[in-house]
């Protein structure tokens, strides 16, 4: 039986990946400026990220049941099954949409098979995971054993982040207003990481840039799976230099081949805002 894996905007890839990894994608929308979308091009990307820095804010929507039935019906009327890998429940309630779509369709169609996956992953540490899923989907991995080699390895997905303005993280509520002050005037920059419920928590400081991004590749070094990270993913919001300063360090401490550098997709950068620098890689754990 062939099955379709469907994921959603959350895994942040260009938006040529999700064709050339033969995944189908559903979008979660922002609205800015007055105009909902839900198809952040580059250059879209870029703007919103200017007009956070001037205070403009964008507020976000997650994947209702109804869109993702509509990516899944026609897969399942053609009579394939599914694989749905979704954006973190910890963060979003995308995942339960997925749920509640793939219960009802499976009454429809009771010859076919849903599996629905929380990742507990978010932007291109989300994508880095769809990643290894698809490559073993085309190797010929059959649905019910990825299903259970998503399960089994989803919290080996490490998730590391530094951002470059505490306010973002404040008007989110991820700190006290009073830690964003001090932490700013004082220079001090967090490091964050995904945990294994999925939510996004603050794990220590540094003082300056410079010491957040040494920070992430020194995680590589603690807690990356030797040998397993030939390939790693680093997102940026709108801080290209800094992400290809993570790249460097990552090439030449662990010897890292390949390396997918892109913006952090619009519904977490309107959240963690300008500045967000992340890293994304194998572990033993988060």
């Amino acid at each position: 039986m062939s099955y379709q894996i469907i994921t959603d905007s959350c895994c942040d890839y260009p938006q040529e990946m999700y064709a050339q990894l033969g995944l189908k994608e559903v979008a979660l929308t922002v609205t800015f400026r007055g105009e909902e979308t839900n198809h952040y091009t580059e250059r879209w990307l870029k703007d919103m990220f200017d007009g956070l820095r001037g205070g403009e804010v964008a507020t976000t929507a997650a994947v209702n049941p109804e869109t993702w039935a509509g990516a899944m019906e026609p897969v399942l009327a053609g009579g394939e099954d599914v694989l749905v890998l979704a954006f973190s429940s910890g963060l979003s309630t995308t995942y339960q949409s997925a749920c509640i779509a793939a219960n009802e369709l499976r009454e429809k169609y009771p010859h076919r098979k849903i599996h629905v996956v929380d990742t507990l992953c978010a932007s291109l540490g989300q994508g880095l995971f769809v990643y290894y899923a698809a490559k073993k989907r085309q190797e010929g991995m059959e649905l019910e054993e990825l299903t259970n080699w998503c399960l089994e390895n989803r919290l080996k997905l490490c998730h590391w982040f530094t951002v470059d303005d505490l306010m973002y993280l404040k008007r989110g509520g991820r700190v006290s207003a009073a830690t964003a002050l001090v932490g700013t005037m004082l220079n001090i920059k967090p490091v964050l990481h995904v945990d294994d419920e999925g939510h996004l928590i603050n794990v220590s400081k540094t003082r300056g840039r410079k010491a957040s991004i040494q920070a992430l590749a020194k995680k590589m070094g603690e807690l990356g799976i030797p040998g397993a990270n030939d390939t790693v993913f680093i997102c940026h919001g709108d801080c290209l230099e800094d992400a290809q300063y993570l790249e460097s360090l990552v090439r030449e401490q662990y010897g890292v081949k390949d390396v997918l550098i892109y913006y952090v997709g619009a519904v977490i950068g309107s959240h963690s805002g300008p500045g967000t620098l992340a890293l994304f890689f194998l572990g033993e754990h988060r």
